[in-house]
């Protein structure tokens, strides 16, 4: 990722409190492309869409793009095409769109400024040409309440009309948003920061004492420079290039050597958990050793001090797998969701670790198979489960469900959490591709379910959660 240290430092040493703004952009600054071009994907994908939109939609992007034309004959296209749905129907579409495609499109160092700007009590807003529907969800995600964007008319049915529903906040319409937001809020302007990429957002940046580019076009880094404007670009951190794609087959390669000598093992000794033992440690350093990961781990000593125990994690990723193998080691198994069974990466360690597939879908086959889970901790193997339930599509918790609680309860073991930052960055959800880097691991200190109950069981997994949350924001040293 970039070094944005001096953007840190600045936004600490500079003026405090919520008279100060922060305001970014979002298409291209806050994000990796353009928000519009997942959404017309997803709706071609889904026939949402006929061929004179479509060539419409060519036509006036040329027009924007060689003709110098302004974003509003686009953004009326955009509105026609939604005329008639409903409110909730399109907020749905965009989550399901910022889960499937737009929050691997979020820089890493977005959430991080975001964040420095947040501890620093300023407000925080995104203003955009783009419509509430493209950004509401990652807007949600990244902790923004404020949003200055493009309003589709809404008839009183709570459906679209089709229609623009008031200025669109582009060029000097953004900055006019800007700034009356700013009278309404009793927002210092000059004490605030703008961030933008296009030239187009000048006037925006100019409202600011703050004018800050982020991934700047050509257009408007000539304009920072003579404005004596400083620059950042920020850098996503999985790359897609040969070495990272051979190094990623060569990890694949490699743990299926571990699970090969674990079976091996396994057979000779006729006892699967010596087996898991050695494919977990072995395959998992090999494999990422491969990728180029490394761990630096705080609270090592909290893997080994209460066994058997119930080691939670923030799941982001199948690289979550090499991970928990390589610091967990021995005598544990897992639970997984029932897809996994047939995962040809999965199932040769799923059968190794006797792991519990649980059908999501059905609640009461999801019960009958963490039965002999709660047997496993009391014969002394330990269980790594998400509480999350699933994959995180971006570093943000989701809310924890209490089946792993309920088994630390029903065994009297021990819940240890452990928190990963910065996995998702090495490998996205839903990628197979492995960046090289280095992954923080907090261990935290055991917590006993001793005084548990089923009537106070969803408060303690609150608890944990609040933990994770702690640790995220106060990440400790060693």
């Amino acid at each position: 990722m970039a070094d944005i240290s001096w953007m840190i430092d600045e936004i600490e040493r500079g003026p405090q409190g919520p008279e100060v703004g922060a305001f970014f952009d979002f298409d291209g600054t806050l994000i990796n492309g353009f928000s519009a071009a997942p959404y017309f994907r997803a709706r071609i994908k889904a026939r949402d869409i006929d061929a004179k939109e479509v060539m419409q939609t060519l036509i006036e992007s040329v027009n924007i793009e060689r003709r110098g034309h302004d974003i509003s004959q686009l953004m009326e296209i955009a509105a026609n095409s939604q005329m008639g749905k409903s409110v909730d129907d399109l907020q749905d579409f965009g989550r399901r769109l910022f889960t499937n495609k737009i929050a691997d499109m979020v820089y890493p160092d977005s959430r991080t400024l975001i964040e420095a700007h947040k501890n620093a009590g300023h407000t925080v807003v995104i203003a955009s040409s783009a419509t509430l529907p493209q950004i509401e969800a990652t807007a949600d995600d990244l902790g923004v309440d404020d949003i200055l964007c493009t309003e589709l008319e809404v008839d009183g049915e709570d459906r679209y009309t089709g229609k623009i529903g008031g200025p669109i906040r582009w060029g000097d319409g953004k900055a006019q948003a800007v700034i009356d937001f700013s009278e309404e809020q009793g927002i210092k302007l000059k004490n605030s920061y703008c961030y933008s990429n296009g030239a187009e957002d000048v006037p925006f940046l100019e409202t600011a004492g703050y004018p800050r580019p982020l991934n700047p076009d050509d257009d408007l880094v000539k304009i920072a420079k003579k404005n004596g404007w400083p620059i950042a670009r920020f850098r996503m951190p999985h790359r897609h290039n040969p070495i990272t794609l051979a190094r990623s087959a060569a990890a694949v390669g490699s743990l299926g050597l571990g699970v090969a000598a674990g079976t091996a093992t396994g057979l000779l000794n006729n006892d699967r958990r010596v087996g898991m033992g050695v494919a977990a440690s072995v395959g998992s350093d090999l494999a990422l050793a491969m990728a180029g990961v490394k761990l630096n781990v705080v609270g090592e000593a909290n893997l080994w001090s209460d066994r058997p125990c119930v080691f939670t994690f923030n799941h982001q990723s199948q690289l979550d797998m090499l991970l928990l193998g390589a610091l967990l080691r021995r005598d544990f198994t897992a639970v997984a969701k029932k897809q996994l069974e047939t995962d040809p990466i999965f199932a040769p360690i799923g059968y190794l670790a006797d792991v519990a597939y649980v059908d999501r879908a059905n609640s009461t086959a999801a019960r009958e198979a963490l039965v002999p889970v709660v047997e496993a901790l009391k014969e002394g193997r330990s269980i790594a489960i998400a509480p999350e339930g699933t994959r995180s599509p971006t570093p943000r918790l989701l809310p924890f469900k209490k089946g792993a609680f309920h088994m630390a309860m029903q065994a009297g073991v021990p819940v240890v959490p452990i928190v990963m930052r910065n996995a998702g960055d090495l490998m996205r959800p839903h990628s197979l591709v492995i960046s090289d880097g280095i992954v923080d691991v907090a261990v935290l200190k055991p917590i006993s379910s001793k005084t548990w109950t089923p009537k106070n069981i969803g408060r303690q997994a609150e608890k944990v959660r609040d933990l994770y949350l702690q640790t995220m924001a106060h990440w400790p040293s060693n």
